[in-house]
């Protein structure tokens, strides 16, 4: 399909006459039967054919003028712009006032190469025109800007200093790097050469996934094949990690399977080992091309690049999708104008906290090729206007594959500067204005009290300010590993739940950047049984009062459901102080802290039968009340099953 576009824009730009032998620049009948002909094998694809019998009529006179234009088209074709370019120059000299229309593609590929004050030249050529056609001013504008752009960039630059990542890149070209929350994992694409065993028709290059890992010293460990059965024989690549490390979405091309010419599959870590990598299905997959996923912390939101897609406003746009609860994804979404545009945009990368998104466009204003632009997620839904991440971040080559840590100060990206093999991982601080918010993260492992045994549980965690739920995750099967991502800013409320098990509690308030360290917790999970208690770490009341916050409602409700769930359980509902005051005041305001939250869990439906309440004072420390943290632990409502019974 963009073949056939660049055929008739080649068409109506630079050849509007008629195929006669006086509307030509040249006088030879053998030239222009050789201009035909490769015009001819040009409109079936045929490039080879094209340039072979273009540079036989050039040959036969070289001051053909169109032929020298399809000359240049083909070197287009082949990317290579230095030979477009020469072309052009060619046709300038020949005749300097042929038409505007080459001046402005004589730009256009210069400014692929960096040719700023070439390009510069070229387009005020074309004020000398009497008569631009609109679509060539159009396009000529577009240049113009984009000139504007790149050239004060250059006098402006961002501060970027990229170090080759050490030890993780291969002989190979390696590109697409992914990385965890907690920076422990990368994985990267790698392109091999085709094992001469194995050998692939018309391939002689395949793509495979490689991890390295951090070690102690925070250095990186040699990368290693992920193999099977994330690996095959085909291309396995493109890929994005869920924060966690458990799951991996990639891009697999030309499977039988497929709908399209490439899809996106998704492999989960269970009991310490990858699934065979599983087609995610309609309607995220069509017929057209998906890749480049690139999912929330949870796995949940899913953006990819789709390319001649239905709704998309270029060759590439980027989409978002949902995860449903039975394991179906949503209708993909067009991020719409402010991000698409005419051109591709592509390589998503939504940030860990969920609202900062960096993409590759060659749409939006750049430096000549495809750049690297950010854009965030405002409270309406919609999305600011891209920003470029600036000079010399980008270049007049392309800018393809850029990830960036959870705390939001690194960045790691592929390219073939100087002193590379090839494309390698380089990595660099990012510029504080093109970083997204800090966050951090909670990891561990979630295990049975008693036995010891590692549980997969459900991780749900709640903005406590708005009850709003913001990840929804769980652990892994076999080794309870879990992590969860804390975006800086707000109050946290998390629960862990197991089938069986009383859920878990724990809050986390980060609203300022001294708070930006990650969290290491173990979670033990009681089985529901007589004796068993938890403290509600998210129940909160106003200072030395008995009214409940507002913001105890989300883990009130979880209580509620917990009650609805197990109709045979009985609890107390414990208040407990510190010694801050006489023990008769804090006895008098635990008890009226506890009552509280039983004339909730009442008025919310639960048989007053199944409860009960008591207040302890500070008779009963889980801390010393020498310190303020102390004495924040001994402030706490907690309940305890009295009585199981069998139904």
């Amino acid at each position: 399909m963009k073949k056939i576009l660049l055929f008739a824009f080649l068409l109506a730009l630079l050849f509007p006459f008629q195929v006669l032998s006086q509307d030509y620049s040249t006088k030879s009948k053998k030239a222009i039967q050789f201009f035909q002909t490769a015009m001819g094998y040009y409109d079936q694809r045929n490039d080879k054919m094209a340039m072979q019998y273009v540079e036989m009529a050039i040959a036969k006179d070289n001051k053909f003028i169109e032929a020298w234009l399809l000359k240049a088209e083909l070197r287009n074709q082949a990317k290579d712009f230095t030979g477009e370019i020469d072309c052009y120059n060619k046709v300038f000299e020949i005749n300097p006032s042929y038409n505007a229309k080459v001046y402005y593609l004589a730009a256009k590929a210069e400014l692929k190469l960096g040719m700023y004050q070439e390009a510069r030249s070229h387009i005020d050529e074309i004020a000398r025109f009497s008569h631009v056609d609109d679509k060539t001013a159009y396009y000529t504008k577009i240049v113009d800007g984009r000139l504007d752009f790149a050239l004060h960039a250059i006098d402006n630059p961002v501060p970027f200093h990229p170090e080759l990542v050490k030890n993780v890149c291969t002989e190979f070209d390696d590109y697409w790097p992914s990385l965890t929350a907690d920076e422990m994992k990368l994985v990267t694409t790698v392109q091999l050469p085709i094992d001469a065993r194995f050998p692939v028709s018309g391939k002689n290059r395949q793509e495979d996934l490689f991890i390295a890992l951090k070690r102690e010293d925070g250095t990186w460990s040699e990368p290693m094949n992920m193999g099977p059965p994330v690996n095959t024989l085909d291309n396995e690549g493109a890929q994005s990690f869920r924060a966690d490390g458990l799951q991996l979405f990639l891009t697999v091309c030309n499977r039988r399977e497929d709908f399209g010419s490439c899809d996106i599959y998704v492999a989960t870590k269970v009991n310490g080992r990858w699934t065979t990598p599983v087609n995610i299905g309609r309607p995220v997959n069509s017929s057209a091309w998906e890749a480049h996923p690139s999912a929330t912390p949870d796995g949940r939101t899913l953006y990819f690049s789709c390319g001649n897609c239905k709704e998309s406003h270029g060759a590439a746009d980027i989409y978002m999708t949902t995860l449903n609860d039975d394991g179906t994804w949503n209708i993909p979404v067009n991020l719409g104008d402010s991000i698409n545009g005419p051109g591709n945009e592509m390589s998503p990368f939504i940030h860990p906290d969920g609202k900062t998104l960096y993409f590759s466009s060659e749409s939006h204003v750049g430096m000549g090729g495809m750049d690297l632009f950010m854009a965030h997620l405002k409270d309406d839904g919609t999305w600011s206007q891209p920003v470029n991440l600036g000079y010399p971040i980008n270049t007049f080559a392309d800018e393809i594959g850029l990830v960036v840590n959870a705390k939001g100060d690194y960045a790691y990206f592929s390219s073939n500067r100087e002193g590379s093999q090839g494309l390698d991982i380089y990595g660099f601080e990012m510029p504080e204005k093109t970083r997204p918010g800090t966050v951090t993260y909670v990891k561990g492992i979630v295990y049975d009290a008693v036995t010891g045994d590692k549980l997969a549980a459900e991780f749900d965690l709640f903005d406590i300010e708005t009850g709003k739920r913001m990840f929804k995750s769980s652990s892994a099967p076999g080794t309870g590993e879990f992590l969860v991502t804390l975006p800086l800013g707000k109050e946290y409320a998390l629960n862990v739940d197991k089938e069986g098990y009383l859920f878990f509690s724990e809050n986390y308030t980060l609203t300022n950047e001294s708070m930006a360290r990650p969290y290491q917790m173990d979670v033990p999970m009681q089985k529901i049984s007589k004796g068993a208690s938890i403290v509600l770490k998210n129940v909160f009341f106003k200072t030395d009062s008995y009214e409940l916050d507002d913001r105890s409602v989300t883990e009130l409700n979880k209580l509620v459901d917990l009650l609805n769930k197990h109709k045979g359980i009985q609890i107390e509902i414990g208040g407990h102080t510190d010694n801050q005051g006489s023990m008769e005041h804090n006895k008098t305001l635990s008890m009226n802290r506890a009552k509280a939250v039983y004339s909730y869990l009442i008025s919310n439906g639960i048989d007053a039968k199944r409860l009960t309440y008591n207040g302890y004072g500070y008779s009963k420390p889980i801390a010393t009340n020498d310190t303020e943290e102390g004495r924040a632990l001994n402030r706490r409502t907690e309940f305890r099953i009295t009585e199981v019974t069998g139904k």
